[in-house]
């Protein structure tokens, strides 16, 4: 077999450069009166597809057949003149005399654990009026929630069935109680109750870190196998590879009922390990490697995906279609964006505007990277926004450290739990940091947050600096207020209206479920909290100037101060051709993180307080204040002139 370094300089020659696929009908194509089931492979010396009753690894071959090569494409492909639905396969390739058994790379379903790839015709398992589902109507402002499938059900307090704890199916329970004592919503209700727009599903595609037979194990799932097939342990039965199929879209069709549009957490970037279909069909073609043959790991996990190569971008441009197409998806996350070139993500940007307008799906990742990866090519890291489509967004670690503390460093201290020297800073995060020649071409390219899967939850972080837990708990409202109040799309970690705790654990990706459950019994004692966040996401969706993701929509924030411990600043809150569809034409809004009351001057004219620490529901009834005013010690006001 040849080495790394050989095989960089095959797909390095000019001729086999020439060795591409435009077709759209890879994988196993069922129409009901034949199948088709083609393969990249132009290295390999022979293909045999082998055919199987059912998914089971150690089962005995059904049949097997020779596929034939088309030597301009170098795919390998067979037909069958009959249905082969529910059939399950894989393929012996035999590349430099090594005969290896692998999965399909393109594969639509799968038997348990992934190893084996199934033929599937989506017409036959398809829930009830799938092809009627579409997402709700879009809204005046972004309001995401990161939720895991098992994390999001696994607690008994959270009314669902225990057939449904954990799953798929769980997302189709409508109106779970606590304790199923029909007080307290959990769930979907909980959620719409919340006002969030958008559930962003950490991964759902088939992943080899869980084995599917012991529904025990717990993973965040950022190591995958199947790129388009749904994850198993999440179905009532991953042995039968149409169901995960099935429930996986009647949990999309029910969060689009319950008005939620639905975003997947998509990790193109390397895969579970070398154990691959990618490496036994293409050796080292989907795998960035260095000038000495070593594999690039800048993702950490040991490998990198190299999206810059031809059938490597075609690949993931037809996954992140495929499910857009075939799933419903409203939009993609990409984890660690930074690994992937920035070629590839304008085109995904451009082929999803093409196929459903411009903007429709949202598209956004992380800017960043573990470490060096083997490519000299442009990446969609941060220094490279200015590349990337005006729709593509990333997540702002900045603003995110700016408010409570760096997430790399637990002790450290952001904006609301004393950092010195901070208050400058905020007023530029406040503008999505569309400032000083940034190259952020719009607030929606902005991804605002203060907690996420990755390191401490807010009340972990906080708790590292902040002992005293009322101190504590103001400092939690007032960072919440502060991200809630910048420009840009906020976001916010699946539990944080309940205080969400993981016992300081930063990185429990393979922690006890128990540990990383929805702790749905916290939600009696977090009435109050979860109130102020209600407040404040009502209130954002009636403020242009701040949901506001034109290019220009930083000039709406004028008249900033910064003095110790306090900043203010003024918003324009009509619309672009000033007219005003809000209550209020102009904002005020004040952050104080000193712990004692701090005064400011509103002037003469009278302004209606909409918000505070105390109450974001203000608004409702509202005071008219004016003169001197004094903010609450770690606490924030909002004051609307009214139109």
């Amino acid at each position: 077999m040849k080495t790394a370094k050989e095989w960089e300089e095959l797909y390095s020659d000019d001729d086999f450069k020439k060795k591409v696929y435009t077709g759209d009908d890879l994988g196993a194509i069922c129409d009901g009166g034949g199948t088709s089931i083609k393969l990249w492979s132009p290295v390999a010396e022979k293909v045999e597809i082998n055919f199987y009753k059912d998914g089971e690894l150690g089962t005995r071959r059904y049949w097997s057949q020779p596929m034939e090569l088309d030597y301009q494409t170098g795919v390998w492909s067979v037909y069958v003149r009959e249905s082969l639905h529910g059939m399950y396969y894989d393929f012996a390739v035999t590349i430099d005399g090594v005969t290896n058994l692998t999965g399909d790379p393109y594969a639509r379903a799968a038997g348990i654990n992934g190893a084996r790839s199934m033929v599937i015709d989506m017409r036959k398992v398809n829930p009830e009026d799938w092809w009627q589902d579409k997402a709700p109507a879009p809204t005046a402002e972004t309001v995401i929630d990161e939720l895991h499938v098992k994390e999001f059900s696994w607690d008994p307090r959270g009314g669902w069935s225990e057939e449904a704890r954990g799953k798929y199916l769980a997302f189709t329970h409508n109106d779970t109680t606590l304790d199923n004592k029909g007080e307290l919503p959990t769930g979907l209700t909980y959620l719409k109750n919340l006002g969030i727009t958008h559930v962003q599903l950490m991964p759902i595609y088939d992943y080899g870190s869980v084995d599917e037979n012991d529904d025990t194990q717990f993973n965040w799932g950022y190591d995958p196998v199947n790129y388009n097939v749904p994850e198993g342990s999440y179905s009532s039965d991953p042995h039968h590879g149409e169901v995960r199929v099935r429930e996986l879209k009647q949990a999309i069709q029910a969060l689009h009922q319950n008005g939620f549009r639905v975003i997947m957490d998509v990790v193109y970037n390397h895969t579970w390990n070398l154990d691959h279909a990618f490496q036994k069909t293409m050796p080292y073609y989907y795998y960035r490697t260095w000038e000495d043959g070593s594999l690039s790991n800048g993702s950490g996990c040991g490998n990198d995906v190299a999206s810059e190569r031809p059938m490597v971008h075609k690949y993931i441009v037809d996954s992140v279609l495929y499910w857009a197409r075939e799933y419903h998806i409203d939009g993609f996350r990409f984890d660690l964006m930074g690994l992937l070139d920035v070629d590839l993500m304008n085109d995904i940007r451009a082929k999803l505007d093409d196929k459903y307008g411009k903007g429709e799906k949202l598209m956004y990742g992380e800017p960043w990277a573990a470490d060096k990866t083997a490519t000299t090519i442009d990446l969609a890291h941060k220094g490279n926004i200015g590349k990337l489509d005006t729709n593509i967004g990333m997540f702002c670690d900045d603003t995110r450290d700016l408010i409570k503390g760096s997430a790399g460093d637990k002790k450290a201290t952001g904006f609301v739990n004393g950092a010195p020297r901070t208050e400058r800073r905020l007023l530029d995060a406040v503008k999505a940091w569309r400032v000083n020649g940034s190259p952020i071409k719009t607030p929606g390219q902005i991804i605002n947050y203060v907690s996420a899967h990755d390191n401490q939850t807010l009340w972990d972080k906080l708790s590292e600096t902040t002992p005293d837990e009322t101190q504590r708990m103001r400092q939690y409202r007032l960072a919440v207020a502060i991200y809630m109040t910048c420009q840009g799309r906020p976001f916010m970690l699946s539990g944080s209206t309940f205080c969400r705790t993981k016992d300081g654990d930063d990185n429990s990706h393979n922690a006890p479920i128990e540990l990383n459950r929805l702790d749905w019994g916290a939600i009696s004692d977090n009435t109050g909290l979860y109130r102020y966040y209600q407040g404040l996401i009502e209130l954002r969706k009636m403020l242009p100037g701040l949901t506001d993701k034109s290019g220009t929509a930083h000039e709406d924030i004028y008249n900033e101060w910064a003095a110790a411990d306090m900043v203010g600043y003024m918003v324009d809150n009509t619309d672009s051709d000033d007219s005003c569809t809000s209550p209020w034409t102009d904002l005020i809004i004040v952050y104080n993180r000193n712990p004692n009351e701090q005064e400011f001057d509103l002037g003469e004219d009278e302004w209606e307080r909409l918000a505070d620490d105390y109450d974001t529901y203000r608004w409702k009834a509202p005071e008219k204040f004016s003169g001197k005013y004094k903010v609450a010690g770690t606490g924030w006001v909002m004051f609307g002139a009214r139109k």
